[in-house]
C-alpha cells in the first residue's frame, strides 16, 4: 500500500518554472521498489502520461509534449519523486497526479498502475 501526496502546484505565467513534489508513505513494501510517474488531466480531457522513472532512478522517459522541458527525479531516501517543469506553456495547465506502479515496467496508461494521489493544480497563464 502506498499513499501519495502531491504538492508544489500553483498559478504561473508562460515561460516560468515550477517543481512538483510527491511524498510517498509505503507500507509492506519500500518506496524504492515502485516505479513512479506523473500524469496530468486538463479540463474535459482524459488523464495522460507525462513522465516516469524507474525504481533505481534510472531510465526516465517522457511524453513528447514535455520532452526537453520537464525532468523527473526521485530521492529514495526521502520517499519523494519530483517533476521539475521549465518553459511552461498554457497547454501545460492541468491537474498533475503522482502515480506508483508495482510492475516491472511503468505503464503509460493511468489505470494500469497501482496507486495515485489526489493531484495538484498547475495553471499557466499566457
Amino acid at each position: 500500500q502506498v499513499q501519495l501526496v502531491e504538492s508544489g502546484g500553483g498559478l504561473v505565467q508562460a515561460g516560468d518554472s515550477l517543481r512538483l513534489s510527491c511524498a510517498a508513505s509505503a507500507s509492506g513494501r519500500t518506496f524504492s521498489t515502485y516505479n513512479m510517474g506523473w500524469f496530468r488531466q486538463a479540463p474535459g480531457e482524459e488523464r495522460v502520461f507525462v513522465a516516469a522513472i524507474s525504481r533505481s532512478a534510472g531510465s526516465p522517459y517522457y511524453a513528447d509534449s514535455v520532452k526537453g522541458r520537464f525532468t523527473i527525479s526521485r530521492d529514495n531516501a526521502k520517499n519523494t519523486v519530483y517533476l521539475q517543469m521549465k518553459s511552461l506553456k498554457p497547454e501545460d495547465t492541468a491537474v498533475y497526479y503522482c502515480v506508483a506502479g508495482r510492475s516491472i515496467l511503468f505503464s503509460t496508461r493511468f489505470d494500469q498502475n497501482d496507486y495515485w494521489g489526489q493531484g495538484t493544480q498547475v495553471t499557466v497563464s499566457s
